[in-house]
């Protein structure tokens, strides 16, 4: 009996141990596929990665990203539209883009708003907004390095379309806007948001600095992916090519003004 346990035993570990790693991988390579319905609920998604969800018209889609500073974000949705049969007029859609301290940006570039005639299938729509920098005053309403969200909804709907499904894909791309972009200074902390999708904005009790409880909860700062460079971005700037070539060209210059300036010898004995 005991030996037959064992085998048992052993043989549920190697199955176990073979499904791990594949159920693992799976949920890594995933696409989310889902959308906040606010901004406290937003989906979180990466530099890059596209987003896909299913909801009905008249909802409000949220998801959220990461950006640096000396970043461009873009934001990138297509609405794909229920079967002409089912609609009764066109439909306005907008995509936009808010900080972390939910201040909508404006666009620079792209179709924020579109219009979709009774019969189209999709729509798409993009913004582009301002470089992010590293620090700001506070009166501005300049972008900084953290979370920004990107939201689709629809501006202008026939009362019967409400509740219809859509399908709804959302991508941001994030571009460097080199040292020109580069201001002085640094933000002390990203914006970031408190709290994750589907918890309390605030966790239960921490330990306090004597190793014991602190009391009253704790708030945390939601999961939400660092730019490869850091919140601040890289060390390097193309203004490191600008000041070495501007120190070669002083170089030659100061040379060449020595040997046209400097007096010549005479060559007579």
């Amino acid at each position: 009996m005991n030996r037959a346990s064992r085998l048992a035993a052993l043989t549920a570990a190697v199955l176990l141990a073979g499904v791990g790693p594949a159920t693992a991988d799976g949920e890594d390579g995933d696409t989310p596929n889902e959308a906040g319905t606010a901004f406290r609920t937003a989906t979180v998604i990466d530099q890059d990665q596209t987003a896909t969800a299913v909801a009905s018209a008249g909802d409000y889609l949220y998801w959220t990203f990461p950006v640096a500073a000396g970043q461009t974000a873009t934001a990138e949705a297509t609405v794909t539209l229920p079967d002409a049969a089912t609609r009764t007029g066109p439909s306005t859609w907008r995509v936009d883009v808010y900080d972390g301290l939910r201040r909508r940006q404006a666009c620079t570039e792209g179709e924020q708003v579109g219009t979709a005639a009774e019969n189209a299938e999709s729509v798409t729509l993009s913004c582009t907004v301002r470089t992010v920098r590293s620090w700001a005053e506070p009166w501005s309403d300049d972008p900084l390095p953290g979370a920004y969200y990107l939201r689709v909804t629809v501006s202008e709907l026939p009362e019967r379309d409400l509740g219809l499904p859509i399908d709804v894909e959302v991508a941001a791309t994030v571009a460097d806007a080199g040292g020109s972009a580069d201001r002085g200074g640094d933000l002390a902390t990203p914006l970031l948001p408190v709290g994750t999708a589907g918890t309390l904005a605030t966790g239960d009790a921490g330990a306090g600095e004597d190793g014991g409880e602190e009391e009253g909860p704790q708030p945390y700062l939601a999961a939400l992916p660092e730019p490869e460079d850091g919140w601040s971005g890289g060390w390097w700037t193309d203004r490191w090519l600008w000041t070495a070539g501007g120190g070669v060209l002083g170089g030659l210059a100061c040379a060449g003004g020595y040997l046209l300036a400097r007096p010549r010898r005479s060559s007579g004995a």
